[in-house]
């Protein structure tokens, strides 16, 4: 589930960003206005009114045009009026700065159940895993998974079957901006083995000396 963002303020833009991702959301930011092509593969984008080279509202408009693309603006401004032209031009919802961020994402997730849209659910054997919630669900509960436990095995069921490298799965730690060396890795890894130990699936990560990591 990924979900863009259009916001000119740096610092609440990655706010936004480690807010969402640590809630299992991929996160796509989009700094070129000019382009909208590439927003329309987001499930859902949070969209600055007031923008330093553009109108959030135009581009509310624009998009609009092109796609039913599910639009939650987000604003200083606390006025009705902007609240109605918004909600007239095709937004899903509204939420003012500042905001707390468990509303924002249960706004979030009441948008996206309104429009049908539904957190993917990866299934392994006999466990679920869920990347909106963080956990895997097990028949006897819900396994709570760390940030870079959920990533690593979000990557490993990605490439099931497959040997991926250590330098993979950090890079891919990476371009997320989370910075994980060799070390911290290995103890991920580990750490991610006993929850999967405890979900009842046990050695289902095969170390491959010199090549990397195989989920069975």
């Amino acid at each position: 589930m990924t979900i863009a963002i259009i916001e000119d303020d740096k610092s609440l833009r990655e706010e936004l960003k480690k807010t969402l991702t640590n809630n299992g959301y991929d996160v796509l930011l989009v700094e070129d206005y000019s382009n909208l092509s590439s927003i329309m593969t987001a499930n859902l984008l949070l969209l600055d009114i007031q923008l330093p080279n553009a109108n959030g509202i135009y581009l509310l408009k624009e998009i609009r045009k092109q796609s039913n693309l599910p639009i939650l603006m987000v604003t200083s401004r606390n006025t009705e009026m902007d609240e109605l032209i918004c909600m007239s031009y095709g937004a899903d919802d509204y939420i003012t700065k500042p905001y707390n961020p468990q509303i924002l994402l249960l706004r979030i997730e009441a948008v996206l159940k309104r429009l049908h849209f539904t957190p993917q659910v990866y299934t392994y054997e006999n466990i679920h895993l869920n990347p909106a919630k963080g956990v895997i669900e097990t028949e006897k509960g819900e396994i709570t998974l760390s940030k870079n436990e959920l990533r690593i095995f979000l990557y490993l069921l990605e490439h099931v079957g497959n040997i991926v490298s250590r330098e993979e799965i950090m890079r891919y730690l990476w371009d997320s901006e989370e910075f994980i060396d060799d070390n911290t890795l290995t103890v991920n890894i580990n750490r991610l083995r006993n929850r999967l130990e405890d979900a009842g699936l046990k050695d289902v990560i095969e170390t491959r000396r010199g090549q990397g990591y195989l989920l069975k």
